[in-house]
């Protein structure tokens, strides 16, 4: 997928400029064959403004409280996957491309992950089932939004070409009472 990402900011004087004009490159990771995430920018604190339109860096895939994460995903058409043959290697290496990934995953029902996050997604191209706890599911195609509140759930593609989606995560309290 080829993500470019224009950045802005504020010069010395404290007028608008643009900063960065770059190519993102995906994250893909063998666990997870076909599909791709790209980091678009992300704190793990609120921004403060002006600013030199620098991306914070942020240490986790999943943003902290008071953090926020924006982000593009594919998932590819479902079918066999060619899962990798060392599955401790895998997981090692989406934890490295893709830190605090497989802390929310539910590795008795792949795919299943929740967060603790409030997400904005909005589906772009193909085709996007979302499932949810005991089979329930919803059908999205290009425009469809959905607010996912911190929910157990899958993203599957019944299409028969990549979904692309884009999302906005903003970090929340859980509560377990």
């Amino acid at each position: 997928m080829n993500v470019r990402r224009v950045v802005t900011g504020h010069d010395d004087r404290g007028k608008a400029v643009v900063v960065s004009d770059e190519q993102i490159e995906p994250i893909t990771v063998s666990v997870a064959p076909g599909s791709e995430f790209v980091s678009l920018w992300g704190s793990d604190e609120p921004q403060t403004y002006p600013d030199s339109g620098e991306n914070p860096a942020p240490k986790q895939w999943f943003p902290p409280l008071a953090g926020f994460r924006f982000v593009i995903f594919t998932v590819p058409p479902e079918g066999p996957a060619e899962l990798p043959e060392d599955m401790e290697a895998a997981v090692a290496e989406m934890d490295a491309r893709l830190p605090g990934m497989v802390a929310t995953l539910d590795m008795d029902d792949l795919g299943m992950h929740t967060s603790d996050t409030t997400d904005f997604v909005v589906v772009l191209a193909g085709e996007l089932v979302l499932e949810l706890d005991e089979g329930a599911e919803v059908m999205l195609r290009p425009g469809d939004t959905v607010i996912q509140s911190g929910t157990r759930h899958r993203w599957r593609n019944p299409g028969s070409v990549q979904a692309v989606a884009a999302g906005a995560m903003v970090g929340a309290h859980r509560n377990n009472e």
